[in-house]
Order: C-alpha cells, then sequence, then structure tokens
C-alpha cells in the first residue's frame, strides 16, 4: 500500500483525545493572539506616526530647538512671511496654507474632576484646518473663542472618561477656561490625542507672545525646496524647514527599542510554545506507538504516517490560531495606547491577522518534528511490541 491516509483520519484522532486536543486548542489560540496583538501594536504606533506625514506639508521651527516641536520658539509673523515668499504655497479663498501653531504638553483639569490630567494641547488659527487635511469634525462644530475642540483618543490619553470631554464640558487649560464645542478624528494619526484651541488665547493664558512652529502645504512635494530655500535664506529668523515625513519618521524612530521588546517577548513565547508543543506531540505519538507500527506494517509508508501525524499537528494548531484572531480582534476593538505625549488606537489589519496565522503554522510545524523524526526512526517490529 503506497498511498496516504486521508484527512479525517486525522481529525478523528483528535477526538480521541479530547481534554489533550482542547488544551493545545488554548494554548494555539493565546499564542497566536499575542502574535497578532503584538503585530497590530506595532503596526498601529509606527502607522500612528507616519500618518501625521503628509507628502505636501514642510514644518518650519527653531534651530535651537534641536528637532523638538515642544521646545521650539519663534515668531507668528514666521506664517504670513513664508507665505510671501513662497508662491508654491496652496491658497484657499486667498488663505495661504501656513499655519503658526502652539505644541504644548500641560496639565488639564475637567469640571467635576479636579485631579490634573496630563494632555497635549495645539494652539492654532483658522489656517490649521488648511494644513491639516485628514481632520475632521464629527460631532458639534470648530471652536471659537473660548472653546476647545477635542480628540477622540484625548480622553484616554488624559486617562479621563470620554463622557468628561463630550460636548458642552469645561476644560481648565493654563489658567483658562474653555468649553468643549466639538470632537474630531483623524483617523492613524496621533493628532487624536491633541486639544485644540484658539492659539491667541493660549498664548495669553500661558504669557508668551510666540508660537511653537509653523506648518506649510505646497502643491507639490517638490515645491518644498522653496520652503527650505526662504528657510537658509532667511538667517535673522534662525528657522530650519523638514518635511513632515521625514520629521514624523524620526520620531516613529525613537519607539524601535520599545518596538524591538515587544517583538522579542513575542518570539520567545512563540520558542517556549513550539518546545511545550513539542512535548505534547512526543507524548501523544508514544501512546500511540503501535498503532502507528499497524499502519506501517499494512502497508503505509513512514511518509504517510508522519503526514497523518504532522496534519492532526496543523489541525489544532490552525483552529487555535483562527481562535486567538478572533479573540484579539474583540479584545483589541476600540482599544488605545498612551505613550508618551500621544496616544493611538490598535487595529487589527490584515497584515497583523497573517503575522498570527503564519506564526502559529510555524510553531504547529517544529513542534511535531521531534515525534516526526521519531517514528521515522522506530523499527516496524519494535513498534508492534510497545505496550
Amino acid at each position: 500500500m503506497t498511498g496516504f491516509l486521508p484527512l479525517h483520519q486525522a481529525i478523528r484522532n483528535l477526538g480521541r483525545r479530547p481534554l489533550r486536543s482542547l488544551l493545545m486548542l488554548l494554548a494555539g489560540a493565546l499564542v497566536s493572539s499575542l502574535f497578532v496583538a503584538t503585530s497590530a501594536f506595532v503596526r498601529s504606533l509606527e502607522a500612528s506616526h507616519l500618518g501625521n506625514a503628509p507628502e505636501d506639508t514642510a514644518i518650519l521651527l527653531s534651530t535651537a530647538a534641536d528637532g523638538d516641536i515642544v521646545r521650539s520658539a519663534m515668531s507668528p509673523a514666521v506664517a504670513d512671511l513664508v507665505a510671501a515668499d513662497v508662491p508654491s504655497i496652496v491658497q484657499v479663498g486667498g488663505v495661504p496654507a501656513a499655519s503658526p501653531e502652539i505644541h504644548m504638553g500641560t496639565e488639564i483639569r475637567v469640571t467635576g474632576d479636579g485631579r490634573p490630567r496630563q494632555a497635549f494641547v495645539r494652539g492654532v488659527t483658522e489656517r490649521a484646518f488648511l494644513v491639516h487635511g485628514g481632520l475632521s469634525v464629527v460631532e458639534g462644530a470648530l471652536p471659537g473663542p473660548g472653546e476647545a475642540l477635542v480628540g477622540r483618543l484625548a480622553a484616554a490619553k488624559s486617562d479621563l472618561d470620554p463622557e468628561q470631554l463630550a460636548i458642552g464640558q469645561e476644560l481648565q487649560i493654563e489658567g483658562g477656561s474653555f468649553v468643549v464645542s466639538g470632537i474630531f478624528a483623524a483617523p492613524g494619526t496621533t493628532v487624536e490625542s491633541e486639544i485644540w484651541v484658539p492659539m491667541s488665547e493660549l498664548q495669553g493664558h500661558s504669557q508668551r507672545d510666540d508660537c511653537s512652529v509653523v506648518f506649510v502645504r505646497v502643491g507639490r512635494r517638490e515645491d518644498l525646496s522653496d520652503v527650505d530655500l526662504f528657510a537658509k535664506r532667511r538667517l535673522d529668523l534662525e528657522i530650519l524647514s523638514v518635511p513632515t515625513d521625514r520629521y514624523y519618521a524620526e520620531m516613529a524612530a525613537y519607539f524601535d527599542p520599545i518596538l524591538g521588546l515587544a517583538w522579542s517577548m513575542a518570539i520567545l513565547i512563540g520558542i517556549a510554545a513550539a518546545t511545550g508543543g513539542a512535548n505534547t506531540v512526543v507524548a501523544a505519538v508514544q501512546d500511540r506507538v503501535r498503532e502507528l507500527g499497524t499502519l506501517r506494517a499494512i502497508g503505509f509508508r513512514g511518509g504517510a504516517v508522519v503526514l497523518s501525524v504532522l496534519q492532526e499537528n496543523l489541525v489544532i494548531g490552525m483552529a487555535g490560531a483562527l481562535l486567538g484572531l478572533l479573540l484579539a480582534r474583540l479584545m483589541l476593538a476600540q482599544a488605545s495606547v498612551s505613550m508618551a505625549m500621544t496616544a493611538f488606537s490598535v487595529d487589527v489589519d490584515p497584515v497583523s491577522a497573517l503575522v498570527g496565522l503564519v506564526g502559529m503554522l510555524v510553531i504547529s510545524v517544529l513542534s511535531a518534528v521531534p515525534a516526526l523524526m521519531r517514528i521515522l526512526r522506530l523499527p516496524i517490529a519494535v513498534a508492534l511490541k510497545e505496550s
């Protein structure tokens, strides 16, 4: 007999030892959900920074800031100067897309909660909405005097209940009062964790007459060289121009050690799962040595028997992977992570799902290798004598 054992034979064998199969299924689901969650965390963190970076936008910041937006300081008049000097800057209704902004990490207080909360606040003018095109108001309206526009993840960033930052709630920022006028979304970016208020009022409350940076949007990416030339020519302003995609890519690189640690932990757990799975499969084969020897004796080749045992491991492993994917999607639905001065949502995308499935596929194969090698090396006569 030279054929292969049918697949239903492997599936039926799993039902003969339901407790062992159930434990292997749950272990596979746990490991798979870990792989999916790790991949989703890594990809969401990277995407949240890169999502802030349209290719047609540059940031003007102070040369003394050492690349830190929060530490940067310059005159708000820079926005008008660059708009007058660089013709390639986008104009909307005659208004240039050059946005002076204040970026600051500060403490806020909300109505009914006297505890100070950490938040990232951005002081803006109407021009900000000409530059940051990915932002949309999903509830309420744009802010007017004494009002604030709150990102969907601002509550998570400040460890608050979303109701505490709902429309109509009052915030205390830098000693000033602001009423929430609207909620905005900027999917896939860290901007969603911010609170936006009128720049002039934030200047007054924080006792400063400068701004942090100026965001500039041009018609084509090639036109960013004109903005860079302006910054280099105006030595009196002491500013530099950085394309936003480059700036936020460098910001994302700061988190590489954290991402490396997350992957290292996932890999170590995967190795532990493969080792534990190998012991389980070896024990399962040991209990069935006479059965496997009988299959060899009636004419099935060693490769056919090995393939059948591998099929069993793959079936239970991939079933666990699918269960783990479902668990990960349920656990991470609407999940967000607060890190440093930002927060971002964790999304399970197709790549993260694929990582979980492929990870469990590799573990299922590797964990079966010791048992499969034993099957191939075991003489038929010795197998038939096993009790």
